[in-house]
């Protein structure tokens, strides 16, 4: 098998990995410009300063010991099976950065006869890119969970950011649909990934010349849709995720039917992309907007509503808390605000110190009214002929998402708006934060 069809294979195998933000797409100056990229495993990820940075997304091999039922690599797939050696990898690698299709690497792997051999093939990989053609660019490897603590540290030290994959949201669906892994060998990993970035931050300060250990920090993904588990039981493991392992990021990955097994859902079942949309919205706001997870979501409200993303649905359920005067309120609370976002809020805190803000004032800042004029006043007033009611607030939060726009035809819109319209403000309520929740085939679990 020659190198491009390890590549088209490998790469192919690498797409289910959500830990990047797009894939990529071929192109070329035709020696009219500079610069160009190929779609055999382009992704993308972006930068701590906000640059768009290429990587080759592939996997050492997709051959593998395990059989998770969810997995399109499990040994029991039939599927044509390749594997890279340390050296055509860290060739490939060095031939697309010179060809400036990629800026760096993105590599993971099926389990070659067992944990610690195939770690070692990865860190052979990085140690050929890293020593011998002196390649500094980014690198992201897939931590092996069950390999020897050694060979995780060493990984670490050849790659700018870890990862080791979650999978699934609880113990008991793992147990059920990954029989060959246990939250244990998932865990401590992570853990000691966690302990490598906090001491090399105090030896990079104590020794110059220190080696640097995951510089970048480490992340995870669990599948969504797969198994039972609500939206309050995933988005509470990826809070406690965030403060015990302190990951830069938790992705969220929409399950792709990929097995006709009576575990999972069917395979005309579409992926619950809207779901998964919902979670990095909420996720956004564990990171950013300072909410916590609990505020979200509750026992009696386990799933996102489809139709308004998390914080409108949080601004609804609170509208006690609202107006907000924009003159006046402090950071947090006009982060709390619809339409308002963390740049905008700087903005506000900024302009204000000037001169007192109006709604004309607003929107030049960025401040998306459509959203916003339902929970702020300026110099203590509401807007211009603005009448506030719950429905008008959902019909204004609702018809703005581009994701309720995709929910059907605008007849199917005006037809859930009269059904509201005609009912009181306790069925209204019901219909607005008790979703429908996910169709599953398997029995509910607990927490991971």
């Amino acid at each position: 098998m020659d190198l491009y069809d390890k590549l088209t294979i490998l790469s192919d195998a690498a797409k289910y990995d959500a830990a990047c933000t797009s894939s990529g797409a071929t192109s070329s100056s035709k020696g009219t410009g500079i610069g160009s990229s190929i779609d055999c495993g382009i992704c993308h990820t972006f930068s701590a300063d906000g640059r768009c940075v290429s990587l080759l997304k592939v996997l050492m091999t997709n051959s593998c010991i395990y059989d998770c039922k969810y997995c399109v690599n499990r040994r029991s797939n039939d599927v044509k099976r390749a594997a890279f050696t340390p050296e055509e990898l860290a060739e490939l690698t060095m031939e697309f950065y010179r060809r400036n299709y990629i800026e760096g690497l993105f590599l993971s792997s099926g389990i070659l006869k067992n944990p610690d051999y195939t770690c070692e093939r990865m860190i052979e990989t990085l140690r050929i890119l890293r020593y011998h053609y002196r390649f500094y660019g980014y690198i992201h490897a897939k931590a092996i969970p069950g390999a020897d603590p050694i060979l995780i540290q060493k990984l670490g030290i050849l790659a700018d950011r870890m990862s080791v994959n979650i999978e699934l949201p609880s113990e008991q669906s793992l147990s059920l649909l990954a029989p060959d892994k246990t939250k244990t060998a998932v865990l401590a990993p992570m853990a000691q990934i966690r302990k490598g970035i906090v001491e090399n931050q105090s030896d990079l300060v104590r020794y110059r010349n220190a080696p640097r250990f995951a510089p970048a920090g480490q992340s995870t993904q669990m599948i969504i849709g797969a198994t039972p588990e609500t939206d309050y039981q995933i988005l509470n493991l990826s809070s406690a995720l965030y403060q015990k392992y302190k990951l830069k990021r938790v992705f969220f990955s929409a399950y792709m039917p990929v097995s006709d097994n009576p575990l999972l859902p069917a395979p005309n079942v579409k992926p619950p992309l809207l779901r998964e949309h919902r979670l990095y919205q909420a996720d956004w706001l564990l990171r950013y907007y300072h909410f916590e997870a609990k505020e979200l979501l509750d026992e009696e409200n386990p799933f996102f509503n489809p139709y308004i993303d998390p914080k409108c649905t949080w601004a609804l359920r609170h509208m006690d808390f609202f107006p907000v005067e924009v003159n006046e309120a402090p950071y947090e609370t006009l982060l709390r605000v619809p339409g308002i976002g963390v740049r905008s809020a700087k903005r506000i805190l900024s302009a204000r110190k000037l001169h007192s803000l109006d709604y004309d004032t607003l929107k030049k800042i960025g401040v998306v009214l459509k959203r916003a004029q339902f929970f702020i006043t300026c110099k203590g007033k509401l807007r211009e002929g603005l009448i506030v009611t719950p429905l008008a607030a959902f019909r204004a939060l609702s018809g703005d998402d581009p994701a309720f726009r995709t929910m059907g035809t605008k007849g199917e819109q005006l037809s859930l708006f009269d059904a509201m319209a005609s009912s009181n403000e306790s069925e209204m309520k019901l219909c607005l934060f008790k979703p429908t929740s996910p169709t599953v085939t398997t029995e509910p679990t607990t927490g991971f």
